[in-house]
């Protein structure tokens, strides 16, 4: 499934990604000095809500306006290149897949153009209510397929 994504990992860039800047702070770190593997999936994680916001979603607005969340289902994730404390990165985001309940994104997380971890995550659709698989509504998966951000 990664290989799919594969000629991205050679520039680290590409022009439909979403972009959001990271610091490694002291405590993103491990005894020996480097990003502690989990921490990156929290940097993707906040590119994500990033992401949505960008595209005029807040996470309680979702949960209260449209009745939903978005709820990672798996992550496929390749460690490449070590962080360390006070690195200035950029999280990237690519949507790659949508479904009715479903969408999948493609993301990286680079310093400057050296790809240091690249992930697929599938995140699903749930009703707030019932934790359950729910549909998408449409309003919501429009703007998120949309090119423009708000």
């Amino acid at each position: 499934m990664m290989e799919r994504a594969e000629h991205h990992a050679h520039s680290g860039r590409h022009a439909g990604a979403f972009r959001w800047p990271v610091r490694v702070y002291y405590e993103d770190t491990d005894a020996g000095g480097v990003v502690y593997y989990a921490n990156y999936l929290k940097f993707m994680e906040r590119a994500r809500t990033e992401w949505l916001r960008a595209k005029g979603f807040e996470l309680p607005a979702l949960a209260h306006d449209h009745g939903i969340l978005f709820v990672v289902r798996a992550v496929e994730i390749e460690y490449l290149r070590p962080a360390r404390f006070n690195d200035a990165l950029d999280v990237t985001l690519e949507l790659t897949d949508h479904g009715r309940s479903q969408i999948s994104v493609f993301q990286q997380v680079l310093r400057g153009h050296e790809v240091l971890t690249k992930a697929r995550v599938r995140a699903v659709c749930v009703d707030t209510q019932t934790i359950r698989a729910a549909r998408i509504p449409p309003p919501v998966l429009d703007r998120l397929i949309s090119e423009e951000s708000d």
